[in-house]
């Protein structure tokens, strides 16, 4: 299993990193060592002193493909979660300022939470699925599928061309605009649209 992610796919998430907005795709890779599920805590790494949240959709992938066409870009994929891409800002900035790939700000160990997934069919439009974040109580981000720049057939389609899809991969679709520091003791919940999907206290 793998867990593939997509960066910069909101255009005001983007605009609020100073992030131009991207042409294709902006594609990373988190190992399965950065899964944290079953509303387990998360502990604040050593390395960081600048955590942030990014809450996102997730796609489950249910078949193997490559080179999938757009067409049929919907067979690949069957339940639709909610997760987190937790990112040290501190060590990405260091890192793209060196002009370095991002993965020690991104795939470190439980750096994906993930929370329960629901079957695509029992949700009533993909393209208008509305989700949100909150910390201690109070909302921090919200998202609706309908603002992404790249939709979910899109990113299979483009992934599918460069990386074989496995049954069991994770797909992180990008993250809406809001993002911010994380501190010891907060708490963090999922919800998309009224169903909480995961709980994450920060130890």
């Amino acid at each position: 299993m793998k867990i593939i992610a997509v960066g910069r796919n909101y255009i005001d998430h983007a605009k609020e990193l100073n992030n131009p907005v991207p042409e294709k795709p902006v594609i990373f890779l988190k190992p399965d060592t950065a899964v944290l599920k079953d509303n387990k805590d998360f502990y604040y790494p050593e390395f960081s002193k600048d955590v942030h949240f990014e809450v996102e959709l997730v796609l489950r992938v249910c078949n193997e493909g490559k080179h999938v066409s757009k067409k049929f870009a919907h067979k690949y994929y069957d339940a639709i979660g909610l997760g987190i891409d937790f990112t040290a800002r501190d060590l990405q900035s260091e890192l793209k300022s060196k002009g370095l790939p991002w993965e020690l700000a991104k795939a470190f160990d439980h750096s994906a939470v993930v929370g329960e997934f629901i079957p695509k069919e029992n949700i009533e439009n993909l393209e208008n699925i509305n989700f949100s974040l909150l910390k201690n109580e109070e909302t921090v981000q919200q998202g609706n599928s309908a603002d992404m720049i790249f939709d979910f057939d899109s990113l299979i389609t483009f992934v599918s061309k460069y990386i074989t899809l496995r049954k069991g991969d994770l797909i992180y679709t990008g993250t809406p605009a809001g993002v911010g520091p994380i501190q010891i003791g907060d708490k963090l919940e999922g919800f998309l649209e009224d169903k909480s999907m995961f709980t994450c206290q920060i130890k």
